[in-house]
């Protein structure tokens, strides 16, 4: 922290308490930038700054700030202008109010910084006040006067270090009316189930494996054009068209990130337009079946038909046992009649002992 250059000096004000700090910047921007040329020869263009009343160019220590009135005159403001402004914040970050983090709405983040402790006398209040918002586990919210004007900032704790937000005045925050569909729409239930599939199919992600692939791409680009060697050519695009059917579009997206996520054999099996399988929990599974149709409705088919065939082979069993039994009554009454051939079996032959018994004793 101590090699990075501060860009305001001043001190936190919390109640009575003064903490001398500095302000640093904590993000840094990885943008290629570029240069405008001149295309035919590949000179610089450069903007020269030129005093329109002399129509010279004028250095740098010639040029000041100036405020244009309504009437298109310039009023000069300097530095001692601004420097004694009349505010308590032009060197004091005044804490003003402490509130839940939730309060904040993220519309009004702007930039944010790292607030140093400036000094070894700096240390204890400083570390003061991050304990106390680690404990209340709120954040403050401040006045502050950076680069010409008041603004807002909110103090919260990461890790060790006390960080400041710039934030927006409400009143810089638009309202969203007229920003959202004036058209009537109906979002069904079995939409949303499968919304809630695609959702917990793509799941979380540790932002720290996220990178800028732009940027990695014009690296590669830059890098070819240095060694003269051609550019790596562009991968096709996905090939896209006008969604028309929701519902296919969601189920097909859900077996897409199942396939990213290495659940092939999963899905797989799938029909064309069957989604995946039960398997990422929570509301995910009503969106099992590529019909739209939820789990239990899937459920209460198979039921039914297992019932089906269940009924169909009790009946088929029935009937077996139905014929057997008829087979058998016939048998016996050819036997009776003194027929012969097949219907002559051993089980037949008793009744007919039997008869002959009876005679022999009369």
């Amino acid at each position: 922290m101590l090699h990075v250059r501060s860009i305001w000096n001043g001190a936190i004000s919390f109640g009575l308490v003064s903490i001398p700090i500095k302000l640093v910047n904590a993000t840094e921007s990885h943008t290629i930038s570029f240069r405008q040329i001149h295309t035919e020869d590949g000179g610089r263009i450069r903007y020269r700054k030129v005093c329109e009343l002399e129509d010279r160019e004028v250095t740098q220590g010639e040029i000041g700030k100036g405020y244009e009135d309504a009437d298109g005159s310039i009023i000069p403001i300097t530095d001692e202008d601004l420097a004694h402004l009349p505010l308590p914040t032009t060197r004091t970050i005044d804490i003003v109010a402490f509130v839940p983090a939730d309060r904040i709405d993220p519309l009004q983040l702007e930039h944010a910084y790292y607030l140093a402790a400036s000094g070894a006398p700096a240390a204890k209040p400083y570390t003061l006040l991050r304990e106390a918002l680690k404990r209340s586990r709120r954040v403050a919210i401040a006045k502050f006067a950076l680069r010409g004007r008041e603004r807002l900032g909110m103090l919260r704790v990461v890790d060790d270090v006390i960080a400041m937000h710039g934030l927006l005045w409400p009143d810089e925050i638009r309202a969203p009316q007229g920003v959202a569909p004036d058209a009537d729409v109906t979002v069904r239930d079995k939409e949303l189930d499968l919304a809630d599939a695609l959702m917990d199919t793509l799941g979380e992600v540790d932002l720290e494996e996220l990178h800028d692939e732009y940027r990695e791409a014009l690296e590669e680009v830059i890098a070819a054009k240095t060694s003269g060697e051609a550019p790596p050519e562009a991968p096709e695009p996905a090939r896209g068209g006008k969604v028309l059917d929701l519902m296919a579009a969601l189920e097909n997206s859900v077996r897409a990130a199942r396939e990213s996520r290495g659940e092939e054999a999963e899905v797989r099996h799938l029909a064309p337009r069957e989604a995946a399988p039960d398997s990422v929990g929570g509301r995910a599974g009503k969106a099992g079946t590529g019909t739209g149709k939820s789990a239990s409705a899937a459920r209460k088919t198979t039921a039914k038909k297992s019932a089906s065939a269940a009924k169909k082979t009790a009946s088929k069993a029935k009937s077996s046992k139905t014929t057997k039994k008829t087979a058998s009554a016939s048998a016996s009454a050819a036997t009776a009649g003194g027929s012969t051939g097949t219907a002559k079996k051993a089980p037949a032959k008793k009744p007919a002992a039997k008869t002959a018994s009876r005679k022999r004793t009369a």
